[in-house]
């Protein structure tokens, strides 16, 4: 080799070094660039660590060959896997194809098969639609039929009377009476006749039904027990489906209510007489005609007969009809709009109206028999006392039996007019009583007391008060309703008592009275609630008659005690002092008189008040005298210090006068000198006439 060989490859060599430096660095920069969170990067080496190799030199020099090895062989694998799977493609297409050509065939003999037996499918299908046709007809047939058919055992139900009435029985009546109902919508239809013909088959079966319900109701009522609380659940239910057709219900309440009219009606002849209607007698009933000669007590047990009777039938009835809610009504209001010809315009049923009217009907025989008889036992009646009672008891019942039945009832009616027929009879009783009292009566007795006939009025009149202070007569006309009694009773006796104190002198006139009129006051202020009317007279003539004796008695202070005159004298003057100076020649002023009224005085004063009670010693109220006198004696007082204040300014009048002249000193003329010349002969009234208004207050205290 030349040196210049050599230089070139020496040249050569070194460029090869310098590039696998170059390219070293770049690997080595590239490797350092990479970052270790890139996934290829993380992929790469979880793949290393996989192969479990040591990091050896060779290993490492080795790597990137076996690397390459392994991938080869992977990719081995698929060309062979694929190659099996080309394999099992092509098996495929011939099957696909061996298939295609079976399809075919078949296709051709089906397209051949559908031409031969198109007439037949044509024909099952005209056959299946006609099929769906009969099977909806006959749907809608068993539904009609279900609707609006019933059974033959469900229409025995209803109409043979062989069959009993049952639950059964009201539900085959309320299907009848539904399909009734829906009959109507077939009369919407075009064709008509079978509406017609289902609607005339229904009300021919309901009329039936109806019917048998009908003759049923009657048989059970001919023995059905009012008196047994635990009635027949089926009654109540028949009636109230029976309510709905109006014309058989009112005739079979019309059946009821003759069948318990005579039942009620037997039942209190045989409380009255004690023996039933088959004259059988129950020894352990006690018959009412027994205390007939206690026409009080024999008319109070009618009466509470007849109202046990009342409440006894209303609760049952009230329990038959009405127990239930408003049933009866719903009942009674369908039957109207089924028979409209029945119902009376604009009037609604009324349940609790309609149970009072049964219950009237039903006591129509008792309300005959208990007016006979009480009739007979008032017309028998001679006592006042006794009818008014009676009247009482009549009322009491008639405004208790009224709250039951209402005002329009045999009963009730009956009773008013009993009532009345009681208080005319009382009216004739009292005024042929006060018409024998007052020819007896002619004269005040001579003590003044209480005539006897006004205390057995009074007396009479406290029982009549007693027996209608417990009648049921409202409040707020206790007092209205009673004020005739009053006046039939006990006004005349008063006016015959004042026509008899007229012929009296006084006080004697008004101490009458005021007894007569003292003792009514007492007997009536019991029965302030109804007797106020009264009282408010009695008070105003017990004023009246006080007042009269308080002048009595002052005058019979002023004319015992000789003041009348000085205090007449003194009542014409006035306070100035013309008047006062001319007292002195008044005569009843002069000394000698007014020494004689100071003596007079003095004798009257220590026994005045006892002489004045004296005059009312006839007074049956010793307070009320005590009090008239007071008042008399305290205006008496009021009279003398009237006299005393006029004395007392005439003397000092009198003493004026003589300070006067004093003062002049002589320069008087000669009238002045006169007048008390006069003055001075004056005597001081006071003197004469000591006694002090404060001393007469004590004395007539």
């Amino acid at each position: 080799m030349s040196q210049g060989d050599s230089e070139g490859f020496g040249d050569a060599l070194g460029g090869l070094t310098a590039q696998r430096s170059v390219a070293l660095s770049n690997k080595l920069t590239g490797v350092l660039s990479v970052s270790y969170t890139d996934s290829d990067i993380r992929d790469a080496l979880r793949l290393l660590d996989q192969q479990q190799v040591n990091n050896t030199p060779d290993t490492r020099r080795q790597l990137r060959s076996n690397l390459q090895k392994e991938v080869i062989q992977c990719n081995a694998s698929i060309i062979e896997e694929f190659g099996h799977v080309a394999e099992q493609l092509k098996t495929i297409g011939s099957t696909i194809s061996s298939l295609r050509k079976c399809c075919e065939e078949m296709r051709r003999q089906v397209v051949a098969a559908r031409q031969e037996n198109a007439p037949i499918l044509d024909e099952a299908n005209t056959l299946l639609d006609q099929k769906q046709s009969l099977e909806k007809k006959r749907q809608l047939l068993e539904a009609f039929n279900s609707h609006f058919m019933l059974t033959e055992d469900d229409i025995l139900t209803l109409t043979s009377t062989n069959q009993a009435i049952d639950d059964h029985f009201f539900a085959v009546l309320a299907r009848m009476k539904q399909i009734h109902s829906d009959c109507r919508a077939l009369l919407g239809s075009e064709n008509q006749r079978l509406g017609l013909e289902l609607m005339e088959q229904s009300s021919r079966n309901l009329n039936s039904g109806y019917q048998k319900l009908y003759r049923w109701i009657q048989r059970e009522f001919m023995t059905l027990d009012l008196e047994n609380p635990n009635i027949n659940a089926f009654i109540r239910k028949s009636l109230r489906t029976l309510a709905e057709r109006p014309a058989l219900f009112e005739s079979c309440l019309d059946d009821f209510s003759e069948a318990r009219d005579s039942i009620l009606t037997d039942g209190f002849y045989s409380a009255l007489t004690g023996s039933s209607a088959d004259q059988d007698r129950d020894s352990t009933m006690k018959p009412i005609e027994f205390h007939a000669h206690d026409a009080l007590r024999y008319i109070g047990d009618m009466l509470a007969w007849a109202h046990s009777a009342t409440v006894s039938e209303r609760e049952s009835l009230g329990s038959l009809f009405i127990a239930e809610g408003n049933e009866m009504a719903k009942g009674i209001q369908a039957g109207r709009h089924s028979e409209p010809w029945s119902a009376i315009d604009g009037e609604s049923f009324d349940g609790r109206k309609a149970l009072h009217n049964l219950v009237n009907r039903n006591m129509a025989g008792v309300a005959r028999a208990l007016r006979q008889r009480l009739e007979q036992a008032i017309q028998g009646q001679d006592d006042s006392i006794t009818i008014y009672k009676i009247a009482n008891l009549i009322s009491f019942y008639r405004v208790t039996l009224t709250k039951l039945l209402g005002e329009a009832s045999f009963i009730p009616e009956a009773l008013t007019n009993l009532e009345a027929t009681a208080m005319r009879q009382f009216e004739a009783l009292q005024s042929d009583q006060i018409a024998t009292v007052q020819a007896e009566l002619t004269q005040a007795p001579s003590d003044l007391s209480v005539p006897d006939v006004l205390e057995e009025t009074l007396t009479q009149l406290k029982a009549l008060m007693k027996s209608y202070e417990s009648s049921l007569t409202p409040v707020e006309s206790r007092e209205t309703a009673f004020n005739p009694v009053l006046a039939q009773t006990l006004r005349p006796i008063l006016n015959t008592c004042e026509t008899l104190s007229a012929a009296l002198d006084v006080p004697s006139k008004e101490i009458f009275l005021l007894n007569c009129c003292l003792a009514s006051k007492a007997t009536l202020l019991p029965f302030t609630p109804f007797t106020k009317s009264m009282l408010e007279q009695m008070e105003d003539k017990i004023e009246s008659s006080t007042a009269s004796l308080v002048e009595y008695q002052h005058y019979f202070f002023l004319h015992v005690s000789a003041l009348h005159p000085l205090l007449t004298a003194l009542a014409t003057l006035t306070e100035s002092n013309d008047d006062l100076s001319q007292v002195h020649g008044l005569p009843p002023f002069q000394p000698a008189a007014l020494a004689q009224a100071k003596q007079t005085l003095d004798d009257f004063l220590p026994s005045a008040l006892m002489d004045a009670l004296e005059n009312l010693k006839e007074l049956t109220d010793a307070k009320l005298a005590g009090d008239i006198t007071s008042e008399a004696a305290d205006r008496f007082c009021e009279d003398f210090e009237f006299v005393e204040g006029r004395l007392v300014a005439v003397d000092d009048l009198v003493e004026g006068e003589e300070e006067d002249g004093e003062r002049s000193d002589g320069q008087e003329d000669d009238e002045d000198s006169s007048r008390q010349e006069r003055t001075k002969d004056l005597a001081q009234l006071r003197s004469l006439y000591p006694r002090t208004s404060a001393e007469i207050r004590v004395l007539l205290s």
